[in-house]
């Protein structure tokens, strides 16, 4: 298992995805709806992509591959790589990521919606 580090981008993206989930969740429970929210089952998929990718970055719904236009925040020869948090959805979200900088250390970069 990895040892995660977020960038400051990361965290704001994580973050606010949670937020809004956190709030569709209340808005939800105080109107008596049963049915999760798009932004509920979205935080979800994501968190669990995240679980997944520090647990084993291959594993095959993350449909790992390197990504070739971002650059390691610390290295700028490492290699940075795309995990898909959703799949054949308009607007999937993917989470980008490398190793390091330390052993056993994967840093996240940005969580977002792939264009």
């Amino acid at each position: 298992m990895f040892k995660a580090r977020w960038t400051r981008r990361a965290t704001a993206d994580y973050d606010d995805l949670r937020k809004q989930a956190e709030k569709a969740l209340a808005s939800r429970r105080s109107s008596g709806k049963g049915k999760t929210s798009r932004q509920e089952g979205l935080f979800k998929q994501i968190h669990k992509a995240v679980r997944l990718l520090l647990n084993n970055p291959k594993h095959p719904s993350l449909n790992t591959h390197k990504f070739e236009s971002l650059q390691s925040p610390f290295d700028e020869n490492a290699a940075v790589f795309e995990a898909y948090a959703q799949n054949d959805t308009p607007g999937a979200y993917r989470i980008f990521w490398c190793y390091g900088p330390g052993r056993g250390e994967m840093t996240i970069i940005a969580i977002t919606p792939h264009p």
